[in-house]
């Protein structure tokens, strides 16, 4: 149960710092908002990862947890629980964001929506591509004979930076479907609306990378 529970926490302190900072800096198109928004995220997968990795692998995304079933690191009854537990610190969260925003005169909970001029095509391809990216990083620095060990959480969250740097200007960056389905609710509009984009593309990248991961990463037995 403690597992279940880390990733609970883990993924309520995700929501809150990084779509709390995406709300502060009214994250948009203009240098500082966007790289404050990467940081940020980055950050907060690299200090969860040192705080809860060791009890649950801190995967604090559905995503991710799918490429690690899929490549058979863990149980399909565990995987499930994880990401009923991921949505539910997801909503804590959020719920903790909006009572922040509500009180202090500011909009929005850090929802993912397509960015202007990107379309639906356009985004669902970007969240696919880099949630592949960013899940293929997790698997092979998680690796227990190829990874980086310690250094894993450091690599994963520079990772996570990256990734945002490059997918805000077209969905907000998602690559987390737990991350996008409660600040959607508690925002609505065209982020609710359009939210399947958000569960469907990190869902398949995270499949993707499975697959990849298990052409280049897994050796095959003698």
């Amino acid at each position: 149960m403690k597992k279940y529970l880390a990733e609970m926490v883990g993924t309520a302190v995700l929501v809150l710092m990084g779509c709390g900072v995406a709300v502060s800096l009214s994250c948009g198109t203009d240098t500082a908002s966007v790289v404050g928004t990467a940081m940020a995220f980055g950050l907060a997968v690299v200090a969860m990862a040192y705080t809860i990795g060791g009890v649950s692998g801190c995967h604090i995304n559905p995503a991710i947890t799918l490429g690690v079933y899929l490549s058979k690191r863990m149980s399909g009854k565990d995987a499930l629980y994880y990401i009923i537990f991921q949505c539910i610190g997801a909503f804590i969260g959020s719920a903790l964001l909006y009572a922040l925003t509500t009180n202090a005169g500011l909009d929005g909970t850090g929802a993912n929506d397509l960015q202007e001029g990107v379309s639906m095509c356009g985004g669902l391809l970007a969240e696919i591509i880099f949630t592949c990216v960013f899940v293929l990083v997790v698997l092979g620095t998680t690796d227990a004979k190829k990874g980086a060990g310690n250094f894993a959480g450091l690599a994963i969250g520079l990772s996570l930076v990256l990734v945002h740097l490059v997918c805000i200007r077209y969905t907000g960056t998602s690559v987390n479907p737990a991350r996008s389905l409660a600040p959607a609710v508690f925002q609505g509009g065209t982020a609710l609306t359009n939210l399947w984009i958000f569960i469907v593309g990190p869902f398949v990248g995270g499949a993707l990378a499975a697959c990849i991961w298990a052409l280049i990463g897994v050796e095959k037995e003698k």
